[in-house]
Formats: C-alpha cells, structure tokens, sequence
C-alpha cells in the first residue's frame, strides 16, 4: 500500500455477507418436515361451530397463525399466535388444550396454504406421536382471506373487522 491510499474505516462499515453463504432460509426451515397431511375443515362449517353451543365433543380453538399481516381483524375467539414461534411450543399448546377439553385445533393464516398447513401439520403430527386419536388438528380451508371474503354473516363473526385491510 502506498503512502496515498487509505484504508477504509472498517469499524464504521457494515459487515458484509459471507459470499458463500446461499440465500435465507426460510424461518420453518430451522424444523422438521412434517409428516402429517393436514384434514381441511370449511369457513362454513367453522361457521356453525361459532353459532353453536360448545359439547365436550365439539369444543375447539381457532389460531390465527399471522404475525405481520396480522391486521383487519380476526375471527371470533381466535387466539393469536404467530406461526415463526409455534413449533417450540407445541407440546405446551398440547398440555393446556387436553387440560381444557379441547377436542378441535383450528389453525389459519392469509390463505392457509402455508402457515396453516404448516402448523396443523406439526401439530397432527404430535398428536400422533401422543397417541391421541380424540384431538383433532384442521387447517382453516382458504384461510383468513376467503372467510372475509364470504362477507355477511362471516365478517359479523370477526374481531375488530376494518373493511379498509381487505379491499
């Protein structure tokens, strides 16, 4: 190096990417595959459900898997728990759906076609691995976009509905 040149300030740059790295992985990559070919269960039928009166044979839980498309409401009783951290915690949701008498898992994301799948996958899966043949894991068929989409009754049926999010 001559007397000329420079050297940049190395402390006040940004670290640069190892160029052998491939490209990001998606988040679900960090678990395994699931095994499980998730059953569908219809907006129409969730529908029912909500209207009707829980029995110790049809109490269920909705999850709403979204986390930074979470906006523009969410169906009714819904609890929310982003799909990025719900693997870790399977055996968790397990203890404390069984201790409720949960014998429905209803997961839904935008469409379903991932997140949900996903998720209710992984969790038919531990099912499985439970022995439990009594709980059931279903993917909310279409997802969260096709409920709205319904319109009517379906979004009367939502939590903080916004009409603006979905048009």
């Amino acid at each position: 190096m001559d007397s000329q040149t420079t050297k940049p300030d190395t402390a006040q740059q940004a670290p640069i990417a190892n160029a052998s790295a491939t490209a990001e992985q998606p988040w679900y990559a960090a678990y395994p595959p699931a095994r499980s070919e998730p059953q569908a269960i219809s907006r129409h039928d969730v529908l029912q459900l909500l209207k009707s009166e829980t029995t110790a044979d049809s109490a269920f839980v909705l999850v709403d898997l979204r986390r930074t498309d979470y906006e523009g409401g969410t169906i009714l009783e819904s609890i929310n728990l982003p799909a990025q951290s719900l693997h870790p915690t399977i055996p968790s949701l397990y203890k404390i759906f069984s201790a409720a008498g949960v014998r429905q898992v209803i997961w839904y994301c935008g469409s379903s076609r991932g997140r949900g799948t996903r998720a209710a996958s992984w969790f038919a899966d531990y099912l499985n691995e439970q022995g439990d043949a009594k709980m059931k894991s279903l993917v909310l068929s279409d997802g969260i976009k096709g409920w709205v989409a319904e319109k009517g009754v379906f979004v009367r049926y939502m939590q903080e509905y916004d009409e603006s999010k979905w048009t």
